[in-house]
């Protein structure tokens, strides 16, 4: 497994010098001390943790899983020891309120904590990631009582949290739930059904997990406007809010699964279990959405952390690996062959893995920002805006940023060539780790109907000329900067398309509806590629200032402008397919009857 190092120079280059996070911290009521010595001391011990603590422990997660008895669930060896530590350090307290135990710091250093704690353990991040969302749900929906007794406990990591939505027979349409939830003289709800695939569903790491479960009231109206939204602990807390008698809900089994082995995906049997009614009832959907947002930006965090993982492990590889000569001649003649990073196709590789990692780590920090803007910010204009904006890009995040890290993550194992295959190295784990992102807290379909139906076409656009405004005032302001020309340019010019696509979709799906879903996957990955172009532009719009300047690191600087313009020429063309399978139309994906799909067989 290649040694992991926490890339704190890169979160300092996108940060601090391309998005000023420190001025950004500084304009928010609230996240003033925030400091830039404050944020560097956290990240420093949080690497430092990553590196020493969980790195350590991630393919003892892979290589022995968790384990199932009829006493509940055993974690890999290390991962209670290193969630106790974990626990110790504050690092769950971090982003969270202190009128509940938090430290009261932005949501945006909570994330660069969890890039971290991903790229070292994917598995074992999960445990506390999931908490993040359950905390969020209780803080935006529960009652005073209920965040006195859940908030305290979850926000100090002694308890952890868990979303119980999906069942055998509904995924993505939760209309179809069948969990029912019988109301009780002490105003309390008895639970019954099946949830499956909950991560961290049941484990030994905590001394109570709390979940938060879908569930229908007896007289619910069917569908999806007939869910209502649950608190489901494991021990029923006493009257000292300490864990009390055992709830009746209870592990059935754990999944044997392709990746991320440390983490106990779990089926959850409520067998008339005691809940409580977090929000309104028949709103659960709506309350839920608070736990999903939080989920998909972290789920784009994972695509973030196989991508760095990839490039980590494969450019050290390319580094020393030996193979052939480079074709214009012997770069090193004193050794018995070149080492692979001379070959241009390896490069090619690198270079992918290295400006969608890169790139995406710009997405993710800016759309972070807006996190912050929508809590903090006095303005109630910026905090429409900031809204707006998260929208727009919370789906382009989750989707765009998992297939283009499942994609990094399969260059990395290409480049390290058949040994790549090998479990030693770590890079076949790296990509069976990854594969789940592209599909569980919505499938990049899934997202992608919702960025065109619900985001872009039901709002006429709004959302989206929200953000190509913020490209086309880049653009503007930077028409005369020849640094950079070669990149605002083409920008410019996607930017335009991109509104002339929208337009023309929204037309078509006027006469024929099933045009939403035939453009919508290659739309979102069209605006996931102009997106990371303007992230691009804008990073090599820094490097070129820090270059003209003499400031810092040269080289550092040269490889931002080289990999930006390595996206521009290799990578972004990709929107000319997108494109033109936009325009095709639905008609190539409708007209074959369904029952002839099956025709030869």
């Amino acid at each position: 497994m290649p040694d992991y190092k926490a890339p704190l120079r890169e979160l300092r280059f996108v940060r601090d010098e391309v998005l000023d996070y420190p001025a950004h911290y500084q304009s928010l009521p609230g996240c003033e001390d925030a400091s830039p010595d404050m944020v560097k001391a956290i990240l420093e011990e949080g690497a430092k943790f990553c590196e020493e603590v969980l790195a350590p422990l991630n393919q003892v997660g892979d290589r022995q899983g968790c384990t199932w008895s009829a006493d509940g669930v055993k974690t890999p060896d290390g991962f209670k020891h290193a969630y106790q530590q974990y626990v110790e350090g504050g690092w769950p307290a971090l982003s969270h309120d202190p009128a509940h135990g938090g430290q009261g710091l932005p949501e945006s250093l909570g994330m660069a904590i969890s890039e971290l704690m991903g790229e070292a353990n994917w598995a074992w991040g999960m445990y506390p990631g999931l908490s993040h969302g359950a905390m969020n749900t209780l803080q935006a929906h529960g009652t005073a009582e209920q965040q006195k007794t859940y908030l305290e406990p979850l926000v100090s990591g002694q308890w952890t949290g868990t979303m119980c939505l999906t069942e055998s027979h509904c995924g993505t349409d939760l209309g179809m739930l069948r969990t029912r939830a019988e109301p009780q003289a002490d105003g309390s709800y008895r639970i019954t059904g099946t949830k499956i695939f909950i991560s961290a569903g049941e484990h030994d790491m905590a001394e109570n997990i709390v979940h938060i479960v879908l569930a229908r009231l007896p007289d619910a109206p069917a569908g999806t406007k007939g869910i209502s939204l649950f608190i489901v602990p494991k021990f029923l807390p006493d009257t000292d809010g300490q864990p009390g008698t055992r709830n009746a809900v209870s592990c059935g089994a754990i999944e044997h699964k392709m990746g991320i082995h440390g983490n106990a995906t779990c089926v959850m049997n409520f067998d008339g279990a005691t809940g409580f009614l977090i929000g309104p009832a028949n709103k659960g959907l709506n309350c839920m959405f608070t736990f999903m947002n939080t989920a998909r930006l972290g789920t784009a965090i994972q695509g973030l952390a196989h991508a760095e993982v990839a490039f980590q492990g494969a450019h050290r590889y390319a580094q020393d690996r030996l193979q052939m000569r480079a074709l214009s001649g012997a770069k090193f003649p004193d050794q018995p062959a070149d080492p692979i990073i001379v070959h241009p196709d390896v490069r090619r590789m690198l270079l992918t893995i290295k400006a969608f990692a890169e790139g995406n780590r710009a997405l993710l920090y800016y759309a972070a920002q807006q996190v912050d803007i929508a809590h903090y910010s006095p303005d109630a204009e910026q905090r429409e805006l900031a809204e707006k904006l998260l929208s727009f890009l919370t789906p382009i995040a989750k989707a765009f940023m998992t297939e283009t890290g499942f994609e990094a993550a399969n260059l990395g194992v290409q480049v390290f060539g058949g040994h790549g295959y090998i479990a030693e190295h770590g890079m076949e784990q790296n990509v069976r780790d990854s594969r789940i992102s592209m599909l569980y807290e919505g499938t990049t379909g899934i997202q992608a109907l919702d960025l065109l139906g619900r985001k872009v076409l039901l709002t006429q656009g709004e959302t989206l000329r929200a953000f190509t405004k913020v490209v086309h005032k880049f653009c503007k302001a930077n028409s005369g900067n020849r640094a950079i020309s070669e990149f605002v340019k083409p920008l410019a010019e996607l930017n335009k398309e991109w509104g002339s696509l929208t337009m023309k979709i929204g037309m078509s799906a006027m006469t024929n509806r099933e045009a939403v879903g035939a453009a919508s996957v290659d739309y979102l990955m069209y605006s996931g590629y102009v997106t990371l172009a303007y992230f691009w532009a804008d990073m090599a719009r820094v490097a070129a200032e820090k270059l003209k300047a003499g400031e810092g690191d040269k080289a550092f600087y040269q490889a931002k402008l080289h990999t930006a313009r390595f996206y521009f020429e290799r990578i972004l063309p990709r929107t000319l397919a997108h494109a033109q399978a936009m325009k095709a139309g639905p008609g190539v994906l409708m007209d074959l009857a369904a029952e002839d799909f099956a025709l030869g067989y």
